[in-house]
């Protein structure tokens, strides 16, 4: 009877959401399923295993969050600059996957893992596909989100101690409010699922699951179809919760020694690639004429729902910067599964899987 496990630890998430999201914690669902799930995990209380079916649709349901974040306007803020944002974006990806080759390096840590860990751009999604891809998903999400956090707690530090930057009062969500009912929303994640997955596993796409709907979901927002469609928060929620307890459950005492040994090293990196993105902002400042604040926050590595906050409090051009982020994510989620499935051909599997 395992009943009572499942009810602990969703309970003990809920608990956890709320407090985290007190804290204003990125993403405070994922990381509470992930602390509670591996703390019930490593206790003996927890459920064996998230089901399949659960982690997909799961995947699904982020996966349209992300493809939403799509629209007409951002694209048409970069269509004039589109050349040098794709670069820097190109060159954002190739700087995290070298680093999470380097991360790759150390005992236990595949080279494959240690990209998904390292690589910037959709945390919750390359949490998500980590282990469907081959790829240790206890590290990736333990890197990924300490990258958010990193990014989320420095990013106001460097905008006005690096960029001079002044608060100013906001106008509103550059991302624009959600303004159909939330039902709406529901049924957008339901269409896009069922014609999304299907459609992705019959071309073999791999993380069909996530990429799927994403795809589909990013078609019909640049379309107008899915014009102030937004997925409803609670399952925006249950789906991070999920996410966090597929990778929770599985840490073992030593699994967590694993994590703890590469940290030093993982901090190290994501803090190297912070810096070269900046560096990136700057070029990229340089080849659209956006501010040199502009370029920063539309090139850090991570956190896009944290520099859209400090963008509208900055007083900068909001879309410009969302619109980089956006772009960036997208083309992270397009490009990793590939890149993944490449390497993990070519890599020996970490010994502690």
């Amino acid at each position: 009877m395992t009943g009572w496990r499942w009810v602990l630890l969703a309970a003990l998430t809920v608990a956890a959401t709320v407090g985290l999201a007190a804290l204003a914690v990125p993403s405070a669902a994922l990381f509470a399923g992930l602390l509670v799930a591996t703390v019930v995990a490593l206790a003996g209380l927890g459920p064996r295993a998230v089901p399949r079916h659960a982690t997909s649709a799961a995947q699904a349901v982020i996966g349209v969050v992300i493809g939403l974040l799509a629209r007409p306007e951002t694209l048409g803020a970069v269509a004039a600059d589109w050349l040098p944002v794709l670069l820097v974006s190109v060159g954002t990806l190739v700087v995290s996957m070298a680093a999470g080759l380097v991360m790759g390096v150390q005992r236990g840590v595949s080279a494959l893992t240690g990209m998904l860990a390292q690589t910037a751009g959709g945390a919750s999604g390359l949490v998500a596909i980590s282990r469907e891809l081959g790829g240790d998903e206890r590290i990736v999400s333990v890197v990924q989100y300490l990258r958010v956090g990193l990014v989320t707690a420095s990013m106001p530090v460097v905008a006005v101690v690096g960029y001079g930057a002044s608060h100013v009062a906001a106008g509103g969500d550059a991302a624009g409010p959600a303004s159909a009912p939330w039902w709406v929303g529901v049924l957008a994640v339901l269409g896009c699922a069922v014609v999304g997955v299907p459609l992705a596993r019959l071309l073999h796409v791999p993380a069909g699951a996530l990429l799927g709907p994403m795809v589909l979901a990013a078609g019909l927002s640049l379309s107008g179809l899915l014009v102030g469609v937004a997925v409803p928060t609670l399952l925006v929620d249950v789906a991070y919760a999920v996410i966090g307890w597929q990778a929770g459950l599985r840490f073992t005492r030593r699994a967590l020694a694993t994590v703890l040994r590469v940290l030093p090293l993982a901090t190290a990196l994501i803090l190297a690639v912070i810096a070269i993105c900046a560096g990136l902002g700057l070029l990229l400042s340089w080849a659209t004429g956006m501010t040199p604040l502009e370029g920063y926050l539309a090139t850090t590595p991570g956190g896009v729902y944290a520099v859209l906050a400090t963008a509208i409090s900055s007083g900068v051009d909001v879309t410009s910067v969302v619109a980089v982020q956006v772009l960036r994510v997208l083309l992270m989620l397009l490009v990793a599964p590939l890149l993944a499935r490449l390497v993990g051909r070519r890599s020996a599997v970490a010994p502690d899987r």
